[in-house]
Formats: structure tokens, sequence, C-alpha cells
């Protein structure tokens, strides 16, 4: 569709559940279609405009890792089109923003991992020189590239929560050693290779989540979205300089001007509602994430 879509419910499918950018169906009994809707969110809260463009760029830039990767883990995709689940008028609210996949079952574990310290990662080191209880070397500065990437997962939050960072060891508590060791090592994997594609494009994944998935059968599967400037930091190569962060082609931009932003002549507290986005931001926001695109895709 050309019109930026926030929020809209199909008649011909059960409503599985409303994400903070996603809207997933129920396809039978072993099957979801999952819409990525326009909607941005920032500190848990989405905002009440929609990024034109983004379900669609979310989706292809997912379709996109999804194929460079399923050699390393094998992916929730079915191969069939989004459009044959739905009625003919509501192929347009579907066309490039969806995926049809495998009902899977979630394993309640982000794997995280980070190939720089940033973010909470950063804040983190100066105070423990450490990030989720994995020790990192002396000397360090925001921004750093780190000897090695490290996995540092955190426990999926309730709706409208945050997740919470954990050791490797609570995540062995929660679901096993054997498990916790496979996405671990996978997850490196999948980071690594997906780095190397990356910079090869002039952009650097400060660092990624993924989230997986076991199939009736007992495989682990690659689920939901993949290497998207949602669920990752992207760094223009050319830009990069240790000690600071360069200008990200994500959400960071969006999370910068709101933290700044004031709502009823007060700053904004990170709670909803949020604060109204000025059409400047909003433009700015769409054009980050299409370079991105623009930059993955190029020759």
């Amino acid at each position: 569709m050309s019109i930026a879509l926030h929020t809209h419910t199909l008649g011909s499918l059960p409503l599985l559940a409303r994400g903070k950018v996603r809207d997933n169906y129920t396809v039978g009994d072993d099957r979801i279609l999952m819409v990525a809707s326009d909607r941005i969110s920032a500190f848990d809260v989405v905002m009440n405009e929609p990024i034109p463009g983004k379900g669609a760029l979310l989706t292809q830039m997912a379709l996109f890792w999804f194929d460079k990767l399923h050699h390393i883990c094998p992916n929730h995709l079915t191969g069939d089109a989004p459009e044959s689940v739905v009625s003919d008028a509501e192929r347009p609210y579907v066309t490039k923003r969806s995926m049809l996949v495998r009902r899977l079952q979630p394993i309640p574990v982000e794997a995280v991992v980070r190939g720089y310290l940033a973010g909470s990662g950063w804040k983190e080191y100066q105070q423990s020189q450490s990030v989720c209880g994995v020790p990192l070397p002396g000397g360090l500065h925001n921004a750093s590239r780190l000897p090695e990437p490290i996995f540092t997962p955190a426990a999926k939050a309730a709706a409208g929560e945050h997740d919470e960072n954990i050791s490797f060891e609570q995540t062995v508590a929660m679901i096993g050693e054997d498990l916790a060791q496979r996405i671990r090592n996978i997850s490196i994997a999948l980071y690594e290779t997906a780095y190397d594609i990356a910079a090869a494009k002039g952009i650097l994944i400060a660092d990624t989540k993924f989230e997986f998935g076991l199939s009736p059968e007992g495989t682990l599967v690659l689920m939901d979205e993949v290497l998207t400037p949602d669920s990752s930091r992207y760094w223009p190569a050319d830009a990069y300089k240790e000690g600071a962060n360069p200008p990200s082609f994500d959400k960071q931009y969006l999370r910068d001007w709101l933290e700044t932003a004031e709502l009823d002549g007060a700053p904004w507290n990170k709670t909803a509602p949020a604060p109204a986005l000025p059409e400047a931001v909003i433009s700015l926001t769409a054009d980050k994430y299409q370079e991105a695109w623009a930059r993955l895709q190029s020759a």
C-alpha cells in the first residue's frame, strides 16, 4: 500500500496477538500470518504516528537475511505466499509486509549478540568491566569493537515491560544447558556471517538479537524478525570512530529526539502516551531505515 499503516485488523483470520510492530493471525493449527505494520516503538512505547514504508522494508530485509543464513539454522518460513490465506480485498494490506510462517513453541530468551560495546553494554562495562556476566578486557571505550562477539541473553518480558538482561547461567536454568549452548553457538555464527556480509556493503552491525522456537519435532528454528534495524544496531562504516556512537541506520535518531521531547509542557517520562512526532522526525527516521536497506542491496 502507498499509505502508512498504523493499525488494521484483517477480517478473514483470527487475530492471535498484536505486538508493538507486528500483528499475528492464526492460519489453521500450524501456521501464523505475521503482518508488519508501520508502527514504531521506542522505550517500549508505541508512537502514535507510523513511519511510512517501514513494515514492508522490515519484512523484505528479514527475508533477505533468512535467505542468507538458512544454511546455519532453519527458519520459520513456510514458502507459501501470504496473499494465499486472505481475501482478495485484504491482499493490499499483506503484500510485501507479511510472512506466512510455521507455528512454533517460542523460547523465552532473547538471543543477543554484541560485537561492539554500546548502549546498555557500555553502561554496564563502566561499572563492572563485564556485560551480562561476560568479563571483558580493560581499556575499552564507547563503541569499541570487542575482541570477539559475545552472547548476552535477555529474558523476554510481558507486553509493555522491559526485557531483562540475564547471565548465561540464568539462561541454562531457564531452558537447560544443551539448548542454551546450541542457541549461543548458533547466534554467534549467525552474527559473524551477517557481519561480514554487511561490512562488505559499508554497514557495521554493532549488535543484534535473535529469537528461536522449537518445531513439533523438536528442531531449533530461527523465527520472528532477523537483523532488521528494529532488532539491530546498524552503523555506517565510513562514520565509525571509537569513542562515540556513529549516526545509526535505525531508530536511535528517534530515541535521541524523544530524550529531549516534552509532553504537556514537561519532559516526556517514557511512558504512554508518547509525544506527537513532527513530520521532520518521521521523515528522517524513514530515511535512515531506507538507507540501510539500500546499502544492503547495493552491488
